[in-house]
């Protein structure tokens, strides 16, 4: 039977391809080349002596012997992983995947309060943006922005966020707005999965935008506050993220109207997975949840 058993690096290659629908998606998940995702299906395909993609287009999409595999492999992963996570789990010690802008300027300052409060208790952080499979990918707990929808999870609220309009002072000088739909013609600075944060702004003070505005996108909050700091644009960022910047001057408030977000951050857990690390992290963390905002 072990004959049958592709090697390891196959198989997450495999899962990745199938998740993605796309080798080179894939392989930059997996730190591959798009060639290198082929040669490792290609195993797997070899083992099972039939092919286990079809192409449509540029996707590549399980035939129905792949779905047989993906179907059995899946749950075999997670039950491994699961195991390791029980044999390695410590009663002082988590892993916890969190958003880069949450952790630079939210999380790590409070930390200290953590240690004093838990001095035996240790939290790793990564940074992660993309979706993920917290089972399989062996994290304990994640720190999640939008609805309370991560499938198969638990989730407890920590608090909402504020958008603010803000510029470098000399940009906010130089353009002098007065009226919220001047912004329309002036460039505008976006965040790339919030691409319609600046309509949500207009239409929150009764004024229409009938055109999706466009502008400057940058992948991360902290990327997009540095280049309004250097005079890019406007940009709509959280507060609490740039509270530094605010406090020091290199970024000004040029609207009072703040953009409540219909979105909220979250901690998030695999159902019934609460080690005891987990529990006294999650207790600190909802309550410092409850003074934010």
């Amino acid at each position: 039977m072990r004959s049958l058993l592709p090697p390891m690096g196959a198989i997450h290659a495999f899962v990745e391809a199938a998740d993605t629908e796309n080798f080179s998606a894939a392989g930059a998940r997996l730190g591959l080349s798009q060639s290198a995702v082929s040669r490792q299906i290609a195993v797997i395909e070899a083992i099972a002596g039939t092919a286990l993609f079809e192409r449509r287009g540029r996707r590549v999409v399980l035939n129905e012997a792949g779905r047989r595999v993906h179907g059995a492999l899946v749950p075999a992963l997670d039950q491994i992983a699961g195991a390791i996570r029980t044999v390695r789990a410590r009663d002082n010690e988590l892993t916890v995947a969190t958003l880069p802008g949450f952790a630079m300027r939210w999380l790590a300052p409070r930390l200290p309060q953590l240690g004093a409060s838990h001095p035996d208790l240790i939290v790793n952080l990564t940074v992660r943006i993309d979706p993920f499979d917290l089972a399989r990918e062996g994290f304990d707990a994640a720190i999640h922005f939008g609805a309370p929808d991560w499938p198969d999870a638990e989730h407890h609220f920590l608090f909402e966020e504020e958008q603010v309009a803000v510029a470098a002072p000399g940009w906010a000088q130089a353009h002098a707005l007065t009226r919220p739909e001047a912004v329309v013609r002036v460039p505008l600075l976006f965040q790339s999965l919030r691409t319609t944060a600046w309509n949500d702004w207009l239409e929150s003070q009764g004024l229409a935008a009938p055109v999706r505005l466009t502008g400057a996108r940058y992948d991360q909050f902290m990327i997009l506050a540095q280049a309004a700091a250097a005079g890019a644009g406007l940009a709509l960022i959280p507060r609490f993220l740039i509270e530094p910047e605010l406090a020091s001057g290199a970024l000004v408030e040029v609207f009072a109207h703040r953009l409540k977000s219909r979105a909220a951050y979250y901690l998030v857990h695999a159902r019934g997975s609460v080690s005891p690390a987990l529990a006294r992290f999650r207790d600190w963390l909802t309550g410092l949840g409850d003074r934010a905002g």
